[in-house]
């Protein structure tokens, strides 16, 4: 019923998780940042990619799930200060331009892969911390589980605000959204709206962020798969932004545990003690 297995393509070693009942299936890359690179549920991909970013290693993969961490979202100026002292950071974090190590795979319950990144002597130049951060991503019928654990091994408190940025394929840009968010930030006028008005990405550059869901759920729909998707997170995911390119056959929905520039804005950043560890899940559920 499950079953992981990995092939060698021209660039990289892709593990893929399956469930034959569903018909459903994961792929993972953990040489390219540890990425989910594709999701399909009942012989239907649900996720897009831009293969041509994915194999170019210079640049970020449009699409897949890409790991966002330590931060989410951008730096003004690509930088923030710490005890002191300016380091630099690109947006969302190094965590999707490292290879992952491959800690363990399991059919038992389901069909899983475990992955571990470790801070090295490249990272501490733009985040001064020890860290180790293990994903188990697991697949059982019609859903995906992503469950996290992100260590502090340094002699000080570890600052985080990670996230998730899965590209949904879908050409329909003005998605209908179940949420019981009432209000969204739009960052292209930085004017506060509502919901109930409809959220349409047809002609937005920037994002769109939902700011006071108290369910840690949403739902919508990908019309041209005829297919639902519900996505789950844990109570540390504080908002959900919204993304698309005009042109691009995508409508990105991203779980983020803080808003952009939260390194500089300092006023809801998440903190790890030392020796301690943050352990979170978000689910991707098909209908």
């Amino acid at each position: 019923m499950y079953k992981v297995t990995q092939k060698q393509d021209e660039n990289f070693t892709i593990y893929e998780l399956t469930d034959s009942n569903a018909h459903s299936w994961i792929k993972v890359a953990p040489e390219r940042g540890g990425i989910i690179t594709g999701f399909g549920v009942q012989g239907k991909e649900l996720l897009f990619l831009n293969e041509k970013t994915f194999y170019d290693e210079e640049a970020n993969v449009r699409g897949g799930i890409p790991i966002l961490f330590p931060i989410s979202g951008q730096l003004v100026d690509g930088k923030y200060e710490w005890d002191g002292k300016v380091y630099e950071m690109r947006n969302h974090g190094f965590a999707r331009n490292y290879p992952w190590e491959v800690m363990n795979t399991d059919t038992t319950d389901g069909a899983s892969i475990t992955l571990r990144l470790r801070s090295n002597e490249e990272t501490r130049k733009s985040f001064p911390f020890d860290f180790e951060v293990i994903f188990t991503y697991e697949l059982q019928g019609n859903t995906l589980s992503i469950q996290q654990e992100y260590v502090n091994k340094s002699e000080s408190d570890m600052p985080i605000y990670p996230g998730f940025h899965p590209y949904f394929k879908t050409s329909e840009k003005n998605l209908k959204y179940e949420t019981d968010a009432k209000t969204y930030r739009d960052d292209n006028d930085f004017k506060f709206k509502n919901v109930k008005e409809g959220i349409d990405l047809s002609d937005k550059k920037e994002s769109l962020v939902l700011l006071d869901a108290v369910k840690k759920e949403i739902a919508f729909e990908l019309p041209e798969l005829n297919k639902k998707v519900l996505m789950k997170y844990g109570e540390e995911f504080k908002y959900v932004y919204l993304w698309t390119e005009k042109g691009q056959d995508f409508v990105c929905v991203e779980p983020w545990m803080a808003m952009t520039n939260e390194m500089n804005r300092k006023e809801e950043l998440p903190i790890i003690g030392q020796d301690e560890s943050l352990k979170t899940v978000i689910t991707i559920s098909v209908e």
